[in-house]
């Protein structure tokens, strides 16, 4: 991977300049590479990474395997492309292990996650099995503490 990609992964807030000054390059040349690995489809977007307990957030988030079986000719993919059209779902992967593929799904409660498992994903043909799974704390993303351990500063005494 790019010393530019390196750099965006860590902090996608820096600016030209910043990076520039940080790769010996100049700012129009950050800017052009920027530019082609967004045309390119390398760089896909950018996010903030949100301790949801700090904000008035209600929602919950669910990870959820699925075994599936796979199509002739188009293996995973075309169950894949229809699970994610859904808006509740935030990510699917493919996966090796026992389940084929993990989803990220946010819904407002517990049970509407529930009922979009049981009424939609269940009953989609293909799915053979389900595993939900709810996330109950965050603790590091994208390796980024989510929240910081309290430092104690007093001295240890033996």
């Amino acid at each position: 991977m790019s010393d530019l990609l390196n750099l965006l992964k860590s902090n996608a807030r820096l600016t030209n300049a910043q990076l520039a000054d940080m790769l010996g390059k100049s700012e129009a040349e950050v800017a052009s590479e920027i530019a082609a690995l967004e045309q390119k489809g390398v760089i896909r977007g950018y996010t903030a990474i949100i301790n949801e307990e700090l904000t008035d957030n209600t929602e919950v988030e669910a990870l959820i395997e699925l075994r599936v079986t796979p199509k002739r000719d188009t293996g995973f993919d075309d169950i894949a492309k229809t699970i994610m059209l859904y808006d509740e779902v935030e990510s699917v992967s493919l996966m090796s292990g026992k389940y084929d593929l993990a989803l990220t799904v946010k819904g407002k409660s517990l049970k509407e996650v529930a009922m979009f498992v049981s009424q939609r994903l269940s009953a989609m043909d293909g799915v053979l099995a389900t595993a939900t799974s709810f996330v109950l704390k965050r603790y590091k993303e994208k390796n980024i503490l989510i929240e910081e351990e309290e430092r104690d500063e007093r001295s240890m005494v033996w």
